[in-house]
């Protein structure tokens, strides 16, 4: 028998569907996903960190559940809301299918609502605070605990706890991974081009990671407000005169910029999905793209020291930034891809070439 799950958005619009995963109540932000794949990797990235989940396609669950495309060990998203469940899966490399999977990683999941006018209402109201519960019947004292719902210590809640290094290649170059909540498949890139990928936690210092003597620095995705972040910002202006070569992803590309004095800004319901188109303003050329953010770096804020190298083609939104005064580039989107397209996966031979290119100046 399967039991009744009501979504309260915060603008007051209820939605009726049946409970599956694990069962409960919770608090979060809603957001939606147009992906067509890749909801593995969606229920395990970090970047989801406190906030309600809903797909966009209709049938969710069909090629089962495979860890070897899990993008974390755990999940961190609040909820996860899809238009139906497939309940026999078929996929050789399946392990099980989607409910057992939340109900073990408890992770509330609801099912059977359109999805479709859900998303358009996130379209018009923009990116809200959402609670899912049993029942409706205080309807006032469900709205006033959404009102107060605030999304707190993101990154700290996610990254790592202390220093892991995994070896690479002969010759291989070193690379620090600054995790502020990394997908494990931008740390795949690194090792299939030979490096050894030294993972530090988000509260470590510039002084930390210079002593580390790396060849380079990759800054990566990761969920809340880059704002929030004062500390990492303060030490990642600590970097900018190390000489050292930076990638920065997503929040790590928001980061970098407000560590040089850029600003930062909430999108109305973000880029989430596999199929966000950024243009190349060196070539013209127009590439898909994998993304998963809510906020962006405000185009006219960057200092003279830094310019926009792509801009998303439906919003105009920044979506690269090159630096002047450092050897760094950033990215809003996922070169890594994971899943997605594989356009933009030589943004990670750039940043190998471009720590050739530095070590070459220092001989």
């Amino acid at each position: 028998m399967t039991q009744s799950s009501f979504i309260v958005l915060e603008n007051g619009q209820v939605f009726k569907g049946e409970s599956f995963g694990a069962v409960g109540e919770t608090v979060g932000e809603i957001v939606f996903t147009t992906g067509m794949t890749g909801y593995l990797e969606t229920l395990t990235d970090p970047s989801y960190y406190g906030q309600i989940v809903v797909q966009t396609f209709p049938l969710i669950g069909n090629y089962g559940v495979i860890p070897d495309d899990f993008e974390s060990s755990s999940l961190k998203l609040k909820a996860y809301i899809v238009r139906e469940w497939c309940r026999v899966p078929s996929n050789f490399r399946s392990k099980g299918e989607l409910n057992t999977f939340l109900k073990m990683h408890n992770i509330i999941g609801v099912c059977g609502i359109d999805t479709r006018e859900l998303t358009k209402i996130i379209r018009e109201f923009g990116v809200m605070n959402t609670k899912i519960t049993a029942t409706v019947d205080d309807i006032d004292e469900i709205l006033a605990e959404i009102k107060n719902y605030k999304i707190t210590d993101a990154v700290q809640k996610v990254c790592t706890r202390e220093i892991s290094v995994i070896k690479g290649a002969p010759g291989g170059y070193k690379v620090v991974l600054w995790d502020f909540g990394a997908k494990e498949n931008i740390r795949r890139e690194l090792i299939k081009r030979g490096c050894e990928v030294v993972t530090v936690p988000a509260h470590i210092t510039a002084e930390k990671i210079v002593d580390l003597k790396p060849d380079g620095i990759m800054l990566s995705n990761g969920p809340g407000d880059p704002a929030d972040n004062k500390d990492i910002i303060k030490e990642l202006a600590n970097l900018t005169d190390s000489g050292i070569p930076i990638f920065g992803i997503c929040l790590g590309h928001q980061l970098l910029a407000l560590a040089q004095g850029a600003k930062t800004a909430k999108l109305k319901y973000g880029h989430r999905g596999a199929n966000q188109p950024v243009k190349d303003l060196k070539t013209g050329r127009v590439y898909i793209t994998s993304q998963n953010h809510g906020y962006a770096v405000v185009n006219d804020s960057l200092p003279a020291s830094a310019s926009i190298s792509f801009l998303n083609a439906n919003d105009g939104t920044c979506e690269g930034i090159e630096y002047h005064n450092m050897p760094a580039f950033t990215i809003q989107f996922h070169p890594e891809a994971s899943a997605g397209p594989l356009d933009t996966n030589y943004l990670f031979d750039r940043f190998i070439d471009l720590i050739r290119e530095e070590g070459l100046k220092c001989r």
